[in-house]
């Protein structure tokens, strides 16, 4: 059997953020190239809103596509991305 080194690539092709406090009855989804949201307060989505433009603009000041980005350096894009305020 031939050893696919391809295979044994990891890489994130999406995020999914999911707020679980709403209250209101709303709906919320945001989809961007990067995350699927849904969920949340009214403050919690926006919150989510927030960390993903910081992610993506993270990104595209890198010049790269999440799939391309090694997992680790998308930890730390992320957790970058939630702690700016």
């Amino acid at each position: 059997m031939a050893n696919n080194q391809d295979s044994d690539k990891r890489e994130v092709i999406g995020l999914l953020g999911v707020g679980l406090d709403q209250t209101d009855g709303h709906k919320r989804v945001t989809r961007s190239e990067e995350f699927l949201l849904v969920g949340g307060s009214k403050e919690t989505h926006e919150n989510m809103q927030d960390v993903a433009i910081r992610f993506a603009e993270s990104l595209k000041k890198r010049g790269k596509r999440l799939p391309e980005t090694p997992v680790e350096e998308v930890i730390e894009i992320l957790h970058n991305a939630t702690e700016q305020k």
